[in-house]
């Protein structure tokens, strides 16, 4: 599942294995889970595990702020999603 490899990418990258503490729906950058520098480090990971690239105008909050986003974002690049 896309959403689960990004959780995992993110958790692994980001809080050191400490999968407890980050919400799907959070923010990340709210949250401090990642800054500026970690949202590249993201677009590069779901650019090349899927295959796809990012547009700059769709390096947003929108696409790019939370686990559930992210995989919403990837989804519809991909044409998974209606």
């Amino acid at each position: 599942m896309i959403r689960d490899e990004i959780k995992k990418f993110i958790v692994e990258k980001f809080l050191f294995n400490c999968a407890d503490q980050l919400d799907d729906e959070a923010s990340l950058l709210e949250t401090n889970t990642v800054d500026s520098v970690g949202i590249l480090e993201i677009v590069g990971f779901i650019e090349n595990r899927f295959n796809l690239k990012v547009e700059d105008e769709e390096l947003t909050a929108e696409n790019l702020d939370s686990i559930n986003k992210i995989a919403r974002f990837v989804e519809k690049k991909l044409g998974l999603q209606g």
